[in-house]
């Protein structure tokens, strides 16, 4: 790989974890903004968004940049260009009519989302406003994420770097910006404040496609050198056949990279009326934002951090199997699983030890009684989630990205099955753990057809599988002693100051202990590498 593939390749996968991060933490303040009830009213809009804005797009961006690397080495301009112009107005196109269907449709969903019957802190007029206050960013995002896909099938990854946290500050600055001026400034509603917030998505979006527009139209003199020095002035292609190699790139998975906020979407759908009928209807918002934003906040940080370096192993993984190196890609395979092992369990496991102290930090403590219990009850489902996602990008690299269809068809199947059920007979946790069986469903079952297809090495796997289990259960034991330690000075009541304490000291010692073992052990180096060794001064 070049260095500057490799520059490219290293600065957009900066760029992503930087937004990651950022959407992490700016929940925090917009908790203190808004509350929970401000949180739920936010993720009834923000939901549905994204699985609309994955119907809008199509894939198309993400094919968009195979087909303009493609026929970019063919030198075969015309037809590269013209599918970049002609993809554009589609976008624009499906973007109209998804703003029109959800804007129009947004008191529809209100009334699936929230009973008109029940004693709830939102309204269906507070929920339809926020819905089409954050429709708005679907008539700009398809477009925008487009040109990302251009510059990237260029092999230029700086402009669709620059423009993702360029969008994501944008959005964060106005989303808080916003909502505090509303609130502490105008003594606005919460409702007006959050619906800002939601318009914060146009916003972003119209910021980043300002730069890469003025990105696009820096390099066009050089797109207009091609031409001259292409052999063809016109197109190979038909728009037809352009098309339909296109959404051969697209494949299925449109519906998988909003696997999360379809299952977020059943509990939106059924929560609030299945905890009303069981006489919950009062506390319901407030639990149901826990699971659906402020909680799965908190459990994403876990998966973004095993799946990115996990992902490292895909392009190798593809590059063997395409050259057919079976030996290889089954023991790239087995690596990227242990890797997810190696830091996603052992980070749910801490998590679900320490939810009442994470959530008491970060957000309140008035309400770690239920939300405390209810994240440690969530934080183990973000293994599976890391699982999913590690094991559908596999999926792809061996060519088998069809099955990924089937595997969340059936989870999203059990999850409708046993959500409303599982609620009447554990009340919030019944969500959680509906979710949990389902993903679990669908990650085992995409394990279980890339073993049928690559027999990777399963006893190396399950070897160190169990070595990984073992020394998470002394980190435990060692998280458990030091949380109890630190917590005696200060009595029984929980407060900021014992919660930080408890919180910070469980975290750095539970997490030495951890490492250390595992670099004792020789775990380290041999998930990691030999890399590892430049730590070893840390683990005398």
């Amino acid at each position: 790989m070049s260095q500057s593939i490799l520059r490219g390749t290293m600065m957009l996968t900066g760029a992503r974890y930087l937004t990651k991060t950022l959407g992490l933490l700016y929940v925090i303040p917009f908790h203190f903004l808004v509350g929970e009830a401000g949180g739920a009213l936010y993720a009834y809009a923000y939901n549905p968004y994204q699985i609309f804005l994955a119907l809008s797009v199509l894939g198309i961006p993400m094919a968009m940049a195979k087909f303009v690397s493609k026929y970019n080495a063919l030198e075969d301009y015309a037809t590269k260009e013209a599918m970049f112009k002609s993809g554009l107005f589609l976008l624009l196109g499906t973007g109209f009519l998804a703003f029109l269907v959800m804007f129009f449709s947004a008191e529809w969903l209100a009334q699936l989302f929230v009973p008109d019957d029940g004693d709830f802190a939102n309204s269906i007029s507070d929920v339809t406003f926020v819905i089409k206050m954050v429709s708005f960013a679907l008539l700009l995002v398809g477009p925008m994420s487009l040109l990302r896909g251009y510059f990237q099938g260029h092999g230029s990854m700086g402009p669709s770097a620059i423009s993702i946290v360029v969008e994501q500050i944008a959005r964060i600055i106005f989303l808080l910006a916003g909502a505090f001026v509303v609130i502490h400034i105008f003594d606005g509603t919460i409702t007006f404040a959050v619906g800002l917030a939601a318009f914060a998505a146009f916003i972003g979006a119209l910021i980043s496609s300002l730069l890469l527009a003025s990105i696009y139209k820096k390099r066009k003199p050089l797109i207009e050198k091609e031409y001259k020095v292409s052999a063809n002035s016109t197109p190979s292609l038909t728009h037809k056949q352009m098309y339909g190699e296109l959404f051969s790139y697209a494949g299925p998975f449109v519906l998988v990279g909003v696997a999360t906020p379809l299952y977020q979407m059943v509990d939106q759908l059924t929560f609030n009326r299945a905890m009303a009928n069981i006489g919950l209807a009062d506390v319901s918002e407030s639990l149901l934002s826990v699971i659906i934003l402020y909680g799965h906040k908190l459990i994403i940080i876990p998966v973004t951090l095993g799946i990115g370096l996990a992902a490292a192993l895909l392009p190798s993984i593809t590059h063997a199997f395409t050259q057919n190196n079976h030996q290889l890609y089954q023991r790239y395979i087995s690596q990227a699983f242990n890797i997810v092992m190696l830091l996603i369990f052992p980070a749910a496991v801490g998590l679900s030890i320490l939810s009442t102290e994470v959530y008491g930090v970060l957000y309140d403590i008035e309400s770690i009684s239920y939300a405390g219990p209810l994240l440690a009850y969530y934080a183990p489902v973000s293994l599976f989630f890391a699982l999913f996602t590690v094991s559908s990008s596999m999926m792809q690299g061996i060519d088998r990205q069809n099955f990924t269809l089937i595997s969340l068809a059936v989870g999203l199947l059990i999850k409708i099955s046993l959500n409303v059920p599982f609620i009447y007979w554990l009340e919030a946790k019944g969500a959680v753990l509906a979710t949990g069986l389902a993903v679990l469903a669908a990650s085992s079952l995409n394990i279980v057809k890339l073993y049928k297809e690559t027999r990777f090495e399963v006893k190396p796997l399950f070897k160190k599988s169990q070595l990984i289990v073992i020394l998470t259960i002394v980190m435990g034991l060692a998280v458990f002693l030091i949380r109890w330690l630190v917590g005696l000075p200060f009595g029984d009541e929980p407060t900021k100051i014992k919660l930080s304490v408890q919180l910070f000291a469980s975290v750095l010692i539970g997490g030495y202990v951890y490492l250390w073992l595992a670099y004792k052990t020789t775990l380290l180096r041999h998930l990691l590498g030999d890399r590892i060794n430049r730590f070893s001064k840390f683990f005398i």
